[in-house]
């Protein structure tokens, strides 16, 4: 009887214990986009993008999270390593799989072409440049520095400046390239160590020889409902001899976003009110095959309504984990409002530091602080027609002292246990090692602890 009871609870436990996974699991699933990551590339679709999007297979986590390709910045003479470019330096391993046969192509052509950038996170940023391939690239060795052409065919000084959510360069592409080619994207943010890297796998030269077939025209685009700030699109599906993988849907000439082949609908948001807007839509398959476009349909956002009534006051202000020597980041509960909160903005006792927009984002880092110093928060609440709330809570918050251990540098051999600074923070060696360049304390949670 005694192990019969026993049996019952470990069998009990060992339930919670795979439930309490499996929860875990959904939640990273759910909440990934949120969670991590600040940008891809969704036309001509990345690598990561095609993805998400099933169109590549066996990816790996990236599905979830094809915003998060993130490395050190500073290449091609820093930044992830040879063999780890298309993964932000093995941070999604599947990616830097490389063969002539291994990802899905974007059908291409040498000239004007232009790169469109989904943005969950608007950094402060430095450039954005474009690499390709070399004519004389190996596409089955995986790809290093050696594989590109390490002059930019494309660069673009963005001064520091922060850049809309939905971002767009036209370069023109080298046209003396054919056949299976990779471009690396990269976005260099101006306020961290950091840039983003995408690779998109490309095809110059016409269709896919396997499937030359492109997909019908999407028929019947309509508009279903329009807001001031959106405007929500249907239409009926496209046909294909393969399959159709998903659509592309345009403002103007402009690819807005990128849905699946069983997605119908979409809402383009972050419009501007009393503006005339003209929307299409283009399927495309498996083989990068892109239909003719569906018919256009022009749209005017109405005005925005009278509103003379503010937001609700933000509440629960609140420091988030442990000041470093210049920074404090802070969070807060969501205000509402009659008609929609546009932002909040920030401020360090009655000067404004900073502004987030959308009635989501609730939280900011205050940077370039004094150590050893505090400092008063309040945050505030506006809406479109800029209505403001009243101040929320007042927190303060006192920076830490600035750090007397020893910086952190690359090709020191480091034992268990030694402190070194690194961006304001104080970090402890958890395994001995030999730093190299990407091993940043920040970029390896596996060889330093935060302290």
């Amino acid at each position: 009887m005694n192990q019969l009871r026993l049996s019952n609870q470990v069998m009990t436990k060992l339930l919670m214990a795979c439930g309490v996974m499996f929860i875990a699991a959904i939640c990273m699933v759910l909440f990934s986009d949120k969670a991590f990551g600040h940008g891809y590339i969704e036309g001509p679709a990345s690598r990561a993008a095609l993805c998400k999007l099933g169109q590549n297979t066996d990816c790996g986590a990236i599905i979830y999270e094809p915003q998060s390709l993130e490395a050190p910045k500073g290449f091609p003479n820093a930044g992830p390593a040879d063999g780890k470019i298309a993964s932000a330096n093995g941070a999604f391993p599947k990616l830097d799989e490389q063969s002539a046969t291994r990802w899905t192509k974007v059908n291409i052509s040498g000239g004007q072409t232009t790169f469109n950038w989904k943005l969950t996170a608007a950094h402060a940023t430095t450039s954005w440049k474009y690499y390709i391939t070399k004519p004389n690239w190996n596409p089955n060795s995986a790809l290093t520095r050696a594989s590109f052409d390490l002059t930019p065919f494309c660069s673009v000084n963005y001064g520091g400046a922060r850049p809309p959510f939905t971002y767009s360069d036209t370069c023109n592409v080298p046209t003396d390239r054919s056949g299976y080619h990779v471009i690396l994207a990269v976005w260099e943010i101006a306020d961290t160590g950091n840039a983003f890297y995408n690779v998109i796998d490309v095809n110059f030269g016409g269709s896919n020889p396997t499937d030359p077939q492109a997909p019908t025209a999407p028929s019947a685009l309509n508009s279903t409902a329009i807001t001031s700030t959106s405007v929500s699109l249907a239409w009926n599906a496209s046909t294909d001899n393969v399959g159709v993988t998903g659509y592309y849907i345009y403002n103007g000439s402009t690819l807005v976003a990128a849905v699946t082949g069983s997605t119908l609908n979409y809402t383009v948001t972050g419009l501007i009110s009393n503006t005339a807007y003209t929307f299409s839509v283009k399927a495309f398959d498996a083989a990068g095959n892109i239909s003719a476009a569906s018919n256009a349909i022009t749209v005017t956002t109405p005005p925005v309504p009278v509103d003379t009534q503010a937001p609700t006051v933000p509440t629960g202000l609140h420091v988030m984990g442990t000041p470093t020597s210049t920074s404090v980041s802070l969070m807060w509960s969501a205000s509402t409002d009659n008609v929609g909160v546009a932002g909040y903005r920030v401020y360090q006792g009655t000067t404004l530091v900073g502004t987030v927009s959308g009635a989501t984002t609730t939280s900011y880092v205050v940077t370039g602080l004094s150590a050893n110093t505090t400092y008063t928060f309040t945050v505030r609440a506006f809406d479109a027609a800029n209505n403001v709330s009243a101040d929320s809570n007042a927190i303060s918050a006192t920076t830490a002292a600035t750090p007397t251990v020893p910086a952190w540098a690359p090709n020191t051999t480091y034992t268990v246990g030694t402190k070194v600074s690194y961006n304001g923070n104080v970090y402890e060696c958890r395994q001995p090692h030999t730093s190299l360049l990407g091993w940043e304390p920040s970029n390896v949670p596996a060889l330093w602890q935060l302290k």
